[in-house]
């Protein structure tokens, strides 16, 4: 039987083409042979915050609200003025204390304009709610002692002298425009620093729960 000459090379060209396919077939990626997510790697499951946030993104914890002051049967104020410390008392014990700030002058209040706090025993005689400063609650200085001191000192006048003494027995708010000052409140503005007047300033936030809790005649202490 004769051979035909051509089928050596037909043959030939078969076997280059099964070793191409199979070269062809080792070189594809599992993943598109087998198809989508087989034998492919898995990606790292995310927990916690999401993708793109961390927990700086959360800003700092949000204090949590205040309970405001309970009723009071006996409310005192005690100022410490080198302390910058205003503490509540209802009678002997102490309810709530809050950071203050007082005058930027220095020692008790003896005239107008000196820019300090002055010290001793005084109620609240007055309750300003539209205060500039949030909320105000007057103080009753100058009280007797002071108009002593200003009458001594030749600062006030006698019937300056008298006007004082007799709101201060009434429990009305004094004369506050005499020489010896006046207009001495508690309000808000800030506690920071000393930068008052010779008022007590607290935080807003402060004040308004003061200023809720408090009635007028309520006594207040100022200690240097």
């Amino acid at each position: 039987m004769s051979v035909n000459p051509k089928w050596p090379l037909a043959a030939a060209g078969v076997l280059l083409f099964l070793f191409l396919a199979s070269v062809t077939v080792i070189q594809r990626p599992a993943s598109s042979f087998w198809g989508p997510g087989r034998h492919s790697e898995k990606r790292p499951r995310l927990t916690g915050a999401r993708p793109g946030s961390s927990n700086q993104d959360a800003g700092p914890p949000k204090p949590q609200p205040r309970t405001p002051l309970p009723q009071l049967r006996r409310p005192h104020v005690v100022v410490e003025k080198s302390a910058h410390q205003l503490t509540v008392y209802d009678g002997d014990r102490p309810v709530r204390s809050y950071r203050a700030a007082v005058g930027s002058g220095k020692g008790d209040k003896v005239r107008e304009g000196d820019r300090c706090t002055p010290e001793g025993r005084f109620i609240i005689c007055v309750r300003n709610p539209k205060s500039q400063f949030t909320r105000a609650l007057g103080l009753s200085y100058p009280n007797i002692e002071d108009a002593r001191r200003g009458l001594r000192d030749g600062l006030i006048t006698r019937p300056e002298h008298d006007a004082i003494v007799e709101a201060a027995r009434q429990g009305r708010r004094p004369p506050w425009d005499t020489p010896l000052g006046g207009e001495i409140m508690i309000h808000g503005g800030g506690a920071g620093r000393d930068w008052t007047d010779g008022c007590i300033a607290l935080a807003d936030a402060d004040i308004l729960e003061l200023y809720a809790a408090l009635a007028v005649g309520t006594p207040v202490t100022i200690l240097p």
